[in-house]
């Protein structure tokens, strides 16, 4: 009989290839399980007339810490991509974003921070005396912590439609949390992040998973809950990436997700909307945004170099079982619940417990990274 592995990895993401290629690195032998049919998980580029299509919606890789941005370009080079986005708001206008000194331009006509500043202040104290007025001391939804970050002009431009099409809620009903920051930049830069380094993988991310996982068996079209008994026999200990609820037949109740639905096209125009990320910020347009793929491994001249280009248009949907689970919806029923859930987990021995689903959290990139990294800097037997 053949010796059992070290870990039944399931789920083929981010997390879990990472996991593999650290587990390999010490040499234990890993299974990894998905039950798409692709490896990549949620990253998974797709290619259409020579282009990456990002099949579950943009990535865009980013971070301050050398040692993760040196790690994954030891497994492929990435490109210089720069996340520089524009909103098509509901007066039809475009604006820059991140909230910088050309959005705020384009809206008040001011050319100084200080000018700025001064109109974001008074926009500010409107939002907070309105709140003192009505014996309100702290935000007590969305809506009303982002009036006092900054103020009702780009609220309701560029922040109000979008966010409720995000989340199918009114800001008003949205807990505060959720917008506790907004990045706002007294500079004429666009570039949407604040990172020492960001890019893509040069040719996708799929490269880049590939060579996480080299080393290990893969088994697609392998759904862990329909033969958990036998698959779990497999190995000495299993990483779980999936949703926490189901691992334990949602003993509690279902944790709640938001969901996207894609409309992919392709274009017999090699340049359609300019950058590869659009956000369109009116309730009355259904889609949140159009990516234009090619965009993102491809610049300047070279984006005509190719005849067509691909978009996809994201509809926020709400989760139901059965359909993809983006976003958790963070608010005190669901946190609560998934507290009792991470309990749980607690008190199991032999399973590992990370990433998005299995932590019931929103995750970058490189922070999924660094969380399987310090797993294995604080475990020496892993």
């Amino acid at each position: 009989m053949k010796e059992k592995y070290d870990y039944l990895i399931v789920g083929a993401g981010l997390f879990g290839a990472t996991f593999a290629h650290l587990a390999s690195t010490r040499h234990r032998r890993c299974l990894v399980i998905d039950k798409r049919n692709h490896i990549g998980g949620n990253i998974y580029c797709q290619q259409d007339n020579g282009i990456n299509i990002h099949r579950y919606g943009a990535h865009i890789f980013h971070t301050s810490d050398k040692r993760i941005w040196d790690f994954v370009n030891s497994m492929v080079p990435f490109n210089r991509y720069t996340n520089s986005p524009v909103a098509v708001a509901p007066n039809g206008e475009l604006y820059n974003l991140p909230f910088n000194m050309n959005t705020f331009y384009k809206i008040w006509g001011v050319k100084s921070p200080s000018e700025a500043l001064q109109k974001l202040n008074e926009q500010r104290c409107e939002a907070i005396k309105k709140m003192e007025a009505d014996g309100v001391k702290e935000p007590r939804n969305l809506e009303e912590q982002a009036l006092t970050l900054i103020g009702r002009d780009v609220y309701e431009l560029l922040i109000k439609g979008y966010t409720e099409k995000q989340w199918g809620r009114k800001c008003s009903d949205l807990p505060a949390f959720i917008i506790r920051r907004l990045p706002v930049r007294l500079t004429f830069d666009n570039n949407y992040f604040s990172d020492t380094y960001q890019g893509i993988p040069i040719g996708g991310y799929n490269k880049l998973v590939e060579k996480l996982l080299e080393g290990s068996d893969i088994q697609l079209d392998t759904d862990f809950f329909k033969d958990r008994e036998h698959l779990s026999s497999l190995a000495h200990k299993i990483v779980f990436t999936g949703k926490i609820d189901e691992f334990f037949n949602y003993r509690f109740g279902m944790l709640e997700y938001r969901s996207v639905r894609f409309e992919t096209e392709t274009i017999n125009n090699p340049n359609v909307q300019g950058c590869a990320v659009v956000n369109y910020t009116s309730s009355d347009v259904p889609y949140t945004r159009i990516i234009e793929h090619k965009h993102f491994e491809s610049f300047g001249d070279s984006v005509y170099e190719n005849p067509v280009s691909v978009i996809s248009r994201e509809y926020p949907a709400e989760w139901n079982p059965g359909i993809e689970p983006f976003y958790p919806v963070n608010d005190q029923r669901n946190n609560s619940l998934n507290t009792r859930y991470q309990e749980l987990a607690q008190k199991e021995p032999n399973v590992i417990f990370g990433g998005r689903l299995a932590e019931y959290r929103y995750y970058d990139m490189a922070p999924v990274i660094a969380k399987v990294f310090s797993l294995f800097e604080s475990d020496t037997n892993l």
